[in-house]
């Protein structure tokens, strides 16, 4: 039979521009420490398996599913949830503006980590290509839209970066 460790850890970091510290259960997720300890709510559990995208956010830049991440594991660096994502004026960012214009959102539950994953890739290539928007939204899992809508939205918002 094995024993499970839960300590108490010291957690420093930054989420959404602002600096954190708090002390955590070292057995907490990172999804559970952004959901239920800062009460953002934006970020969903949709699989809690790392399949759905739901659950993704930005750490140091990089997507990735925070179902499969423990909090302890962002200890100082930095992490953006779709809270955190806004436009230059403090408003609406430029794809969350076209996802809206090309009508990508349905009932909104995979909305976050679509954006949060087109941001990734944005990031990196300002003027993504559609095969490139494809291939990073393969992890995002969506029943309503098609991604017809949300393809174009994402390539919408890469011709404005070029």
């Amino acid at each position: 039979m094995t024993k499970k460790i839960d300590a108490i850890f010291a957690l420093n970091c930054s989420v959404n521009g602002a600096k954190i510290e708090r002390e955590i259960h070292s057995s907490r997720s990172l999804l559970e420490f952004i959901r239920e300890d800062l009460g953002l709510k934006g970020t969903k559990e949709g699989c809690g398996e790392g399949e759905c995208g739901a659950c993704m956010v930005l750490l140091d830049g990089k997507a990735v599913n925070s179902c499969l991440m423990m909090a302890v594991q962002i200890h100082g660096r930095q992490l953006v949830t779709i809270e955190g994502i806004k436009g230059k004026d403090g408003g609406l960012h430029p794809l969350q503006k076209t996802f809206m214009a090309e009508g990508a959102v349905q009932c909104g539950f995979c909305t976050p980590g679509l954006i949060i994953a087109s941001e990734a890739l944005l990031r990196r290539r300002p003027g993504a290509t559609l095969e490139e928007i494809k291939l990073e939204l393969t992890g995002n899992l969506c029943r309503c839209t098609g991604y017809e809508k949300v393809l174009s939205a994402v390539e919408k918002a890469a011709a404005k970066r070029k």
